[in-house]
């Protein structure tokens, strides 16, 4: 699974730097999320993700198969 934030920031003409000052999180973390670099996200997190993009989990995740 793939965090789909970069495709819906663009979708709805936000930038990173708009969303992570609504999250609140290191910029460290932060960029960790946005490029798919963790291997887990806290309810919590997901919960502000959608509440901020205005979208649901479904929206946020794709299916992504390694090559």
């Amino acid at each position: 699974m793939k965090l789909r934030i970069l495709e819906i920031l663009k979708e709805k003409d936000k930038t990173k730097y708009w969303l992570n000052m609504q999250l609140g999180l290191s910029f460290q973390n932060f960029n960790k999320l946005v490029y798919n670099q963790t291997t887990m996200i806290k309810f919590s997190t997901l919960q502000a993700l959608c509440e901020i993009l205005e979208c649901t989990p479904n929206d946020l995740f794709e299916e992504y198969h390694a090559k």
